[in-house]
């Protein structure tokens, strides 16, 4: 497909890049301690916190897989954060007040600190396994304008924009991703609105045509509301979106390290407030262009869209109907999504190998200035397997990256949130009865991998959706763990500040900084 660069688009292209680097290169030379690498020494105020939470959640995955899902479908795929609210209230009452009371670093500190080394580790690789594979996915999809955009192959795209990435990422620590992550959730929210404007006022009936339209084609539904467990209905994708959100505020390390980075705990659950209150919007949005991008097309019919994945849509149509300039500032905001989720991985698997694999086991009692070292060069690695990770996904078919997204999440994610959720709310629960469920609980999991694969045999299949693995597995590892308790006895172990029950005086708080 040939796409003529236009120079206002490479120029503001190019003004958002130079400031991005400005920002890394200044606070490389602030950061010179594992503390600053990891938790900018805990000093950020809560909006700050907030959009960086925004920038790191809404990434390109947002930006073109959202609206592709719309276009391709419907709104169903909304349905997943359409529980968001709710789970936000318990982190803000019960997640956060746990990791800033222990002062800790890494989500899976917890783990080990409740059950013991192996959860601990488990914890760490799951999320180091899944955040990868995310980072890939997010990488791949920025790939796909910036391919139109230069004329280059995917290959060299997928490699120049994840070591520009990296190179920020790895000099400046999380004051650079958090500085960048402001900058560009505000760039990604200005670029989303552009491209409804600019599609909206091409459309005779404006809003009012893709409403009529839509709604006569189906587009706007949230999906069946049968309770179906082989079709992605209302319900299959809304408790995925439960057990998505619990695993995300309970124990994934991006939002850990940002409740940790916060300088007060006031400061962290205003920061969650923030962050809530704004991405379910922002969402909507995204799908609202999907559907919007619907309608265009069958109103200008495109025989180059008929030919197009539903994740060059959006691409497509930036580069071709939005004017120069301000097309440059939409593809700065997809780059923008993806850099502020692509960082922000970078860091955070640094952060939970260095914390939770070097210190404790592979290299204990080292300087804190080789722990800084090592958590750089974890980052370049991580770089390399994103980059080859991007790759692959631009090999597979696919509906939609949104879709994989989903699926990933579901299959792969283990029982990582009944983890916490047993460690919050449960006091009986120990770390042999845990140690049991896990290992049932992951032989489940494999089972249903295998089944989705097609490898299980008809009579042996549950016939389930994919969407509902991460459900089951952290359903069965959650009976299993209290199921043992009780068939076990209650652990006589000292649990203060590790459970809902037994959380006392958050000491290392102010009592000026509750809500």
């Amino acid at each position: 497909m040939d796409l003529q660069i236009r120079f206002l688009d490479v120029a503001v292209i190019g003004t958002y890049i130079a400031i991005m680097v400005a920002i890394g290169i200044y606070f490389s030379r602030r950061t010179e301690t594992t503390e600053e690498y990891f938790v900018g020494n805990r000093s950020f105020p809560g909006w700050m916190i907030g959009l960086s939470m925004l920038g790191t959640v809404i990434s390109s995955a947002t930006f073109l897989a959202l609206p592709a899902a719309a276009f391709a479908l419907d709104w169903r795929q909304l349905s997943v954060n359409l529980v968001l609210p709710f789970v936000a209230i318990i982190a803000i009452v019960v997640f956060i007040p746990f990791f800033r009371q222990g002062k800790l670093t890494s989500a899976f500190e917890y783990l080990g600190n409740r059950y013991g080394a192996i959860p601990r580790l488990y914890g760490t690789i799951s999320f180091v396994i899944l955040q990868l594979i995310r980072m890939a996915q997010i990488l791949f999809l920025v790939s796909i304008p910036l391919q139109f955009l230069t004329g280059w192959s995917f290959e060299w795209v997928v490699i120049v924009a994840g070591v520009f990435i990296a190179l920020y990422t790895i000099a400046g620590g999380i004051e650079a991703v958090i500085w960048t992550d402001v900058v560009q959730a505000i760039v990604l929210m200005v670029g989303g609105v552009v491209c409804l404007i600019c599609a909206e006022i091409d459309l005779p009936g404006g809003l009012g045509q893709v409403l009529e339209i839509g709604q006569a084609n189906g587009k706007f539904s949230l999906g069946s509301f049968e309770w179906n467990l082989t079709e992605r209905t209302f319900w299959t994708v809304s408790l995925l979106g439960m057990v998505t959100w619990l695993g995300i505020y309970s124990g994934d390390q991006n939002m850990v390290q940002r409740y940790a980075a916060a300088k007060s705990l006031r400061s962290a659950r205003r920061a969650t407030a923030l962050f809530s209150c704004i991405a379910l919007p922002l969402w909507t949005l995204f799908f609202f262009v999907g559907t919007t991008l619907f309608v265009y097309y069958l109103q200008f019919p495109d025989p180059a869209v008929a030919d197009l994945a539903a994740d060059e849509v959006l691409p497509y149509f930036v580069l071709t109907r939005i004017p120069a300039g301000l097309a440059g500032l939409v593809i700065a905001a997809v780059m923008a999504a993806t850099m502020s989720s692509l960082d922000s991985g970078i860091n955070s698997i640094s952060t939970v190998v260095t914390v939770d694999l070097m210190k404790p086991y592979l290299a204990p009692g080292r300087s804190d200035r080789f722990y800084l070292c090592t958590a750089r060069w974890i980052a370049g690695v991580v770089t390399v397997v994103t980059v080859a990770g991007a790759i692959g996904f631009s090999r597979i078919e696919k509906e939609s990256m949104n879709d994989v997204s989903l699926i990933v999440t579901s299959v792969f994610g283990g029982c990582l949130m009944g983890l916490f959720v047993v460690g919050f709310f449960t006091k009986r629960v120990d770390g042999t009865s845990v140690l049991i469920a896990m290992a049932l609980a992951i032989g489940f999991n494999i089972y249903l991998g295998l089944d989705l694969a097609g490898l299980i045999p008809e009579g042996a299949s549950l016939h389930i959706h994919s969407y509902w693995s991460g459900a089951l597995v952290n359903g069965l590892f959650i009976l299993l763990a209290y199921g043992l308790s009780w068939i076990r006895g209650q652990a006589p172990r000292d649990l203060t500040g590790l459970t809902v029950w037994t959380m006392g005086k958050r000491n290392s708080e102010k009592n000026g900084d509750n809500l």
